[in-house]
């Protein structure tokens, strides 16, 4: 006999950092249009917690404001993660819970699904299965951890699958919904081109140049050695002599960066560094450029969707379908390497994957509305049943959540 719900099902969002954002703003949108079947309560831990790393986005994704803001802040991993879970635990004990659902792969991902695992909370992780299989990386940990003590693990893509029954997560937890970030960025795009026309072009005085190259960078490997960052930023300033180069300098390498290093344009190289930008201003740069350079995986996933070339500075990426059917292409800090690679891009129109075939599978802006029927369905019947209505990202509760 089915299980009625008599309730809606109290859903906990969790968000912590500056990608969390885009991910979790499509969920609550879509459980937001069915408040008797979906009660929501959003988490910001405050890991990012100035107002270009956090409130910005809120204001461009029309994210709720947080019911809960725990402020955590900055510090090492460890103590990151810590004070998240002790914070986060005393919500848990204080309110009962049908899900917990985590994005991503930062520290506060991990910490509140082992938090909600260690009192009995069931855990939905979207982008679930991502796997650089580079240990040195933080986020690696975040990943696999939070994965092996989820109850729900979306993917965005089919190698994210193959990647957790290689770790032998049970097969009716996995289910392939494409990728929510896209999501936000379909809905947005119409809104961050406006704001394109409407002032960010003529603010970063590129009404006359008919291609720039945007840049992001953050990950340690790139930007804590000072040797690496000076000579990557040589390089860039080498690129801004064949084209404007535009650097959001994201807070963790400007603390890391010279004085010297971040001056502007001279008079044959236009390399400009700028503040942070908002989700919109930033789409709407992406849209535009010739090239993004990045070590940012999100950025790489937007550039795929956008169908920018992107030259990702990293030796390995946790989002390999970004390469085999999008745009992104691996490549060495290096100054002779990157500086060649970028060069044959912006002399060449490069023939890229998606081109030839299309888009990722399911990055289609409605991954969302997959994850939010199979939580309702997850959420009102037995595991038996659930299970029974097969491991499909078009499996449908008929209408019952």
């Amino acid at each position: 006999m089915t299980a009625v719900r008599t309730r809606p099902l109290r859903i906990l969002h969790v968000v912590g950092a500056r990608p969390n954002f885009m991910k979790v703003a499509p969920i609550m949108r879509v459980m937001a249009r069915c408040p008797d079947r979906f009660d929501q309560i959003l988490v910001h831990t405050g890991q990012h917690y100035d107002d270009s790393m956090s409130k910005v986005f809120f204001d461009d994704l029309d994210l709720p404001e947080p019911d809960v803001y725990l402020g955590v802040g900055s510090g090492s991993h460890a103590e990151q993660t810590g004070r998240v879970m002790i914070e986060f635990e005393r919500i848990l004990l204080n309110d009962s819970f049908d899900w917990i659902v985590v994005v991503g792969d930062v520290n506060s991902t991990l910490a509140c699904a082992l938090a909600a695992a260690k009192v009995g909370v069931r855990v939905a992780h979207v982008e679930a299965g991502l796997r650089s299989y580079d240990r040195s990386m933080p986020e690696e940990h975040n990943r696999v951890l939070t994965d092996h003590v989820a109850d729900a693990l979306f993917t965005h893509s089919r190698e994210a699958d193959v990647n957790l029954r290689r770790e032998d997560i049970a097969e009716e937890s996995i289910h392939f919904v494409g990728n929510v970030m896209i999501d936000s960025l379909k809905r947005l795009l119409p809104k961050a081109e406006e704001n394109w026309r409407n002032g960010v072009c003529e603010r970063l005085g590129l009404q006359n140049s008919d291609r720039f190259v945007l840049v992001t960078l953050h990950r340690p490997a790139n930007v804590d050695d000072p040797k690496i960052l000076a000579q990557i930023v040589g390089v860039l300033r080498k690129i801004a002599v064949d084209a404007p180069v535009i650097f959001p300098m994201h807070p963790r390498t400007r603390e890391r960066i010279g004085a010297d290093l971040s001056t502007g344009s001279s008079a044959t190289s236009d390399f400009r560094v700028i503040e942070p930008q908002g989700y919109l201003d930033f789409l709407a740069m992406e849209a535009h450029a010739a090239l993004v350079i990045t070590d940012s995986g999100g950025v790489q996933e937007e550039t795929t969707s956008l169908g920018i070339p992107c030259l990702t500075v990293r030796k390995n990426t946790e989002r390999p379908v970004t390469i085999t059917y999008g745009t992104s292409r691996l490549v060495s800090w290096d100054p002779a390497t990157l500086y060649a690679a970028a060069k044959e891009i912006l002399m060449n129109d490069p023939d890229t994957p998606i081109r030839r075939s299309g888009p990722p599978e399911l990055w289609d802006g409605r991954a969302a509305e997959r994850i939010v029927d199979i939580l309702g369905c997850t959420g009102a019947f037995a595991k038996a049943e659930s299970a029974a209505m097969g491991n499909s990202a078009t499996a449908k509760c008929g209408g019952r959540f």
